[in-house]
């Protein structure tokens, strides 16, 4: 069984304060630094972003953070003026309720807020304010509260997506916990998720947020469910520093990063295999390209179609399809260099189909969850790899009634 873990100097919880129509589901969530801590973050790329997203990114990144307050059911985006005020309203509860708790002054500055949930609608202010004051009356550091928090984040989330690292830097073991949310209305550019990543290695404000960066960049960023980049798109590194009063040496430093990626990806990969209605996850995996950026737009263009989606959703190996997907993401290649292998079985090389027999590819297909599909090109040794649901009835039915 897996265990998961709160990395020292955190405390989380989490109540049901109304905002869901489930009393079981937990809907307002405390994420707790008993100290000052540092924290970063990357934010959607959408012109049109809600008012967590504004606060949020006019405090980070910070040394001073103290307390996440997150509520799921209510996006408070589209809101204008009115739900400024509670994104910031929020933050001035959830930092007097936990320096309540510390029996000392927090300042609202040093809280920040995550809010998801449908669009266009005002928060119930009176709810969150009730939940938060319960929730910081039940904080806890156990798996227990770890899982609660999770729970807080989640909308129409069938599955927990969850990942916990504990490696040794400088001679010390060091934890990293995450968790995310999401499972439609996701696309690129900082997909449409809320991740929380929280680590007690010592880091400075710089560090953390290239850390975030560039692992946000290798995994939130490389999913898709439909392409639509949400207004709420939010990702956190919370360092506590508690795992030793030292900073990172450079080396260690590296090996952080490393380990924060691979566990940004593996949250990553759990939000397209749980896209609203998905029944496969499509693995894009891109090689032989002239620089990663050009690796980067074939395997999204490709992982987007409509048509490469349907086709896995079915069990089809219609490989035309994903290879004139490539030839239209805006990058050039030589057509006459291209192969082309769907679960390991070539297909396409050099300009020509392959001799292959088709009803063993669709039964790989049909009977995995997991489709991969692999574009190599010739043009250079630069690669990148995409991770996308698959299309189908259940995804449209579910998101023609989301709002009814």
């Amino acid at each position: 069984m897996t265990t998961y873990f709160v990395p020292r100097g955190f405390r989380i919880g989490a109540v049901h304060a109304g905002l869901k129509r489930n009393p079981n589901k937990p809907d307002v969530a405390l994420f707790v630094a008993d100290e000052p801590a540092v924290a970063a973050g990357v934010y959607t790329q959408n012109l049109v972003f809600a008012a967590p997203v504004a606060l949020d990114r006019s405090r980070t990144p910070t040394d001073n953070f103290r307390v996440l307050v997150v509520n799921s059911g209510n996006a408070n985006a589209c809101t204008g003026e009115r739900g400024e005020q509670d994104a910031r309203r929020m933050t001035q509860l959830a930092a007097a309720a936990v320096g309540a708790a510390h029996a000392e002054s927090i300042d609202e500055a040093s809280a920040l807020v995550m809010s998801t949930g449908i669009i266009g609608h005002f928060l119930p202010m009176e709810k969150i304010e009730s939940g938060i004051a319960r929730a910081a009356a039940d904080l806890g550091d156990d798996e227990a509260h770890l899982l609660l928090g999770l729970r807080g984040l989640m909308t129409t989330d069938k599955t927990q997506k969850i990942a916990c690292r504990e490696i040794e830097l400088d001679g010390v073991a060091v934890r990293i916990a995450g968790l995310a949310k999401g499972a439609g209305m996701i696309g690129p550019d900082m997909a449409t998720l809320l991740a929380v990543v929280l680590t007690d290695a010592k880091l400075s404000s710089e560090q953390a947020h290239a850390a975030i960066r560039d692992a946000t960049n290798d995994s939130f960023n490389c999913i898709s469910v439909d392409g639509h980049t949400s207004t709420n798109d939010t990702a956190l590194l919370v360092a506590s520093g508690k795992a030793s009063g030292k900073p990172l040496s450079q080396a260690a430093l590296g090996q952080f990063r490393q380990a924060l990626t691979e566990l940004c990806q593996e949250l990553a990969k759990m939000i397209p295999d749980d896209g609203e209605g998905a029944t496969h996850l499509i693995e894009m995996q891109v090689e032989g390209c002239a620089n990663k950026e050009d690796a980067v737009r074939i395997a999204r263009t490709v992982a987007a179609s409509p048509l490469v989606k349907c086709a896995v959703a079915g069990g089809d190996p219609n490989w035309g399809r994903i290879v004139s997907a490539a030839g239209y993401a805006g990058v050039a290649f030589d057509p006459k260099k291209v192969a082309l292998e769907i679960n390991g079985l070539p297909i396409f090389e050099a300009g020509r189909p392959l001799p292959f027999d088709a009803k063993t590819v669709s039964t790989s297909m049909k009977e995995n969850r997991l489709t991969r599909l692999r574009l190599v090109f010739g043009e250079g040794s630069a690669a990148a790899r995409f991770w996308a649901s698959d299309l189908n009835e259940e995804y449209v039915r579910f998101n023609s009634e989301y709002s009814t």
